[in-house]
């Protein structure tokens, strides 16, 4: 899916609004360029939806879809003067009648691999990590033996 500009991006949660919710979405809905680990959120006291454009780029259109329900989840509820959180009932409820995910899946992009691998001297058992680890002040959770750099 590619990069909408703000008119097609209101008008697609606006259809995605009357199909799912039978109700129209009539604030404001741009993408976020800073948002991180999240697909998209809504902030009830400026009633916007902000939206990762990361997954509308690397991920399908179902999840990207999906992403826009669940934060519609919390629009409308919210309006309505329900409980619109993730622990409220009426949230997790509309979630259900609509087909909205509870999370969003992580993106593709951020799935890269472990850059250190260590093995246990005593038990061979490997731990693959991102960061560096101090062999000289850790040890194997398992057997407390000590650990050894494979690669690098």
């Amino acid at each position: 899916m590619t990069l909408l500009n703000d008119e097609e991006l209101y008008k697609l949660v606006h259809n995605l609004s009357v199909t799912y919710f039978n109700k129209p979405f009539l604030d404001k809905v741009y993408f976020n360029h800073r948002l991180r680990t999240t697909g998209g959120r809504y902030i009830p006291s400026k009633r916007v939806i902000e939206l990762n454009p990361k997954y509308a780029i690397e991920t399908d259109s179902k999840e990207f879809i999906g992403i826009i329900k669940h934060e519609l989840c919390h629009y409308h509820l919210h309006i309505e003067g329900k409980g619109y959180k993730h622990g409220d009932l009426d949230f997790k409820k509309l979630l259900k009648e609509t087909g909205s995910p509870r999370h969003c899946n992580p993106l593709p992009s951020s799935n890269e691999e472990s850059r250190y691998k260590y093995k246990c001297e005593s038990c061979n058992h490997i731990y693959e990590r991102r960061r560096r680890v101090n062999v000289n002040r850790y040890r194997c959770g398992k057997c407390r033996g000590r650990l050894r750099l494979i690669n690098n």
